[in-house]
């Protein structure tokens, strides 16, 4: 189980739950963040903090909410020529100033 951060986030980006992460897997977007499924350790540290309660347990998550989570992951960002797949933190990343597309 990893956790997602939904759209109570967008536009707004507190990041509180970013101080919290103890493993540096939440990445900025352009207008929200989103939580590497793969670098999670499910330790439930970011949901406490993030003061919109936009971030959820992935099993609770609405689907498109998950698919959204995993798709900037997997798919190919706008400005981006690879997927940003699993780089092993957001510090060696930085804001990537992509969001996935809508479904």
């Amino acid at each position: 189980m990893a956790y997602v951060i939904g759209p109570a986030c967008t536009d707004i980006m507190d990041r509180s739950c970013v101080e919290e992460c103890p493993i540096d897997c939440i990445y900025e977007g352009e207008r929200k963040l989103y939580i590497n499924p793969v670098e999670c350790i499910d330790c439930g540290a970011c949901e406490t903090a993030c003061p919109e309660q936009a971030i959820t347990a992935d099993r609770a998550a609405a689907p498109a909410v998950r698919d959204d989570n995993r798709r900037f992951f997997e798919e190919i960002l706008p400005g981006r020529t690879t997927p940003l797949g699993t780089p092993g933190g957001a510090a060696n990343v930085g804001p990537v100033g992509a969001d996935v597309a809508p479904a």
